[in-house]
């Protein structure tokens, strides 16, 4: 298993509502969004040389609705 960092997110409580009802939509918790959106940031930012994460998949809780 992959070693997880925890650390404390201080965020306003409307970004909070917008990113729960967001994950809500993609059957994803809170925590799961937060993670996505930040590796795809990641990703994109890293270039197409970089964009396999070390072999780690991508997107922690794949969602099949969700348009690439």
């Amino acid at each position: 298993m992959t070693e997880r960092k925890s650390f404390p997110l201080r965020i306003s409580k409307d970004l909070y509502e917008q990113l729960r009802r967001w994950a809500e939509s993609e059957m994803r918790s809170v925590n799961a969004q937060i993670e996505y959106l930040l590796r795809d940031a990641v990703r994109r930012r890293a270039g197409p040389s970089d964009a396999q994460d070390n072999g780690r998949p991508t997107d922690p809780m794949p969602n099949s609705n969700e348009e690439r």
